[in-house]
């Protein structure tokens, strides 16, 4: 049977836990969704009951595609725009995921050079790491460097990510160049979406051991959040199409 442009009525009627059963989710959860604009708004009975159909299923599905890829608030988003008649802001939207896992995908290739650079040689503890004055700096040139705040730097030395030294005359903290590769390791870090507790023992373990092996394994579990990430909104993509297609 047809359905109604207008309405997204079709000849089935379907209860809220008939699209909540499908998912393993509470009637409640779908009625949140559509209240928070996820899915279209639900018909009712002539007692009040709320009544769904194929469109307001497919618009379920297709949240719940959007989600591992995108985040519950992009996705969100994306389901209100196309439900308020606006696909372009929705494909906008999309789009903006992609340019930010984009980024993500450079963050971590920034990282991995970051790693490359390491020079055992002048990692902390290493005779010649301290107290030789070549590319030592100080915290203002450091932050400006890295683009952030000479009070995050501070955070991160509480946090123990770097060490900097007090040059004796003057109290102001002097950063050598192994604290300037580990600043930017966190720096990095960071920007890939780890905490500082996360960040302090990776660091001292490369620390130690002189070399970015430690985080190797780090490194690979990144790639594969990130191909996951991918593919998850492949997989979006694919349902918000025929959710589009199916609300003509």
């Amino acid at each position: 049977m047809g359905r109604n442009l207008q309405t997204g009525e079709t000849g089935d009627r379907l209860r809220p836990v008939d699209l909540a059963r499908v998912h393993g989710l509470s009637t409640q959860a779908v009625r949140n969704y559509e209240e928070a604009g996820i899915l279209p708004a639900a018909g009712r009975t002539p007692h009040g009951y709320r009544t769904y159909t194929s469109l307001h299923a497919g618009a379920l599905r297709t949240f719940l595609a959007l989600v591992p890829g995108h985040g519950h608030p992009t996705a969100s988003a994306i389901m209100r725009a196309v439900n308020e008649g606006s696909a372009g802001q929705a494909l906008h939207l999309v789009d903006e995921s992609h340019a930010q896992l984009l980024e993500d995908r450079q963050t971590l290739r920034a990282v991995e050079r970051a790693l490359r650079d390491l020079d055992p040689a002048a990692a902390p503890g290493a005779d010649t790491a301290r107290g030789s004055g070549s590319g030592e700096t100080f915290i203002g040139p450091l932050a400006g460097k890295l683009g952030i705040r000479p009070a995050t730097l501070r955070k991160w030395e509480r946090a123990g990510l770097v060490h900097p030294r007090r040059d004796p005359r003057t109290g102001y903290r002097v950063y050598d160049e192994a604290d300037v590769r580990d600043a930017r390791m966190a720096h990095q870090l960071r920007r890939g979406g780890y905490l500082l507790e996360q960040i302090a023992p990776l660091i001292a373990q490369v620390r130690a051991a002189g070399g970015p092996e430690p985080l190797e394994a780090t490194l690979r579990n990144w790639h594969d959040r990130l191909s996951a990430r991918g593919r998850a909104m492949l997989a979006g993509a694919a349902e918000l199409d025929a959710y589009l297609r199916e609300r003509g």
